[in-house]
């Protein structure tokens, strides 16, 4: 029972791991506040909750279904992370020479009506902001290789499923609380960690990039 609780923990944290470095809420959270500024607090704070939700969806989807959409058209798992490496690489490239923090369209307080904010709340702010191409290739990845030896594979999934609820809390909290943070940054502070965002999402594009190659060489040395 301790070694299956251990099993558990091992493979929440490992979830966790791999997703949040690649979503990285609090990178997101200006993008966020940029997008919803015009916006009540309390449209505001039904959106971080539906983005959140969504992302959860996103991701479960990718996880379970994932492997089976990529084998229905024919396409293998390196593939998506060449593809995916290469969006990720170019979206952090833009923002990390971009003189000015991505912003949306301005939407005016009275438009923000509840089938806008449920439009946006999947669009662009869950996809692809919060979960793009980087997110689901990792999801996708996971859900071929989450298996745990010796461990029950329900609990494999549920310890999965509960590594990407986690995950969508903290897209959740970052959301929820980007007002805060951006005032406790200031203008200097949230620029620099929108350039640090877009550096490590430079690196982590380039991760997947590579690992996808690495994939596509090693099938190519099997034949």
């Amino acid at each position: 029972m301790e070694f299956h609780l251990l099993s558990f923990m091992k493979t929440v944290l490992f979830v966790l791991a791999a997703l949040l470095p690649i979503m990285n809420p609090p990178g997101g959270a200006p993008i966020f506040h940029s997008l919803t500024i015009t916006a009540s607090d309390a449209t505001r704070n039904s959106l971080a909750r539906r983005v959140a939700i969504n992302s959860f969806l996103l991701l479960v989807g990718g996880m379970f279904i994932g492997t089976h959409v990529l084998a229905f058209f024919g396409l293998s798992l390196p593939v998506v992370k060449v593809a995916g490496g290469l969006l990720v690489v170019a979206t952090s490239w833009k923002m990390l020479n971009s003189d000015e923090m991505p912003k949306g369209e301005a939407v005016p307080e009275s438009l923000w009506t509840e089938e806008l904010a449920s439009k946006k709340a999947f669009y662009p702010l869950a996809f692809p902001l919060t979960v793009g191409p980087g997110s689901i290739s990792v999801a996708i990845t996971l859900g071929a290789g989450v298996r745990v030896p010796n461990v029950p594979l329900p609990l494999s999934l549920v310890a999965a499923v509960v590594g990407l609820a986690l995950a969508a809390l903290a897209v959740y909290l970052s959301n929820r609380f980007a007002g805060v943070l951006i005032r406790l940054l200031g203008d200097t502070g949230t620029t620099v960690m929108q350039r640090m965002t877009s550096f490590i999402l430079l690196c982590i594009g380039v991760q997947i990039l590579w690992d996808g190659v690495s994939g596509l060489l090693m099938i190519w040395q099997a034949r």
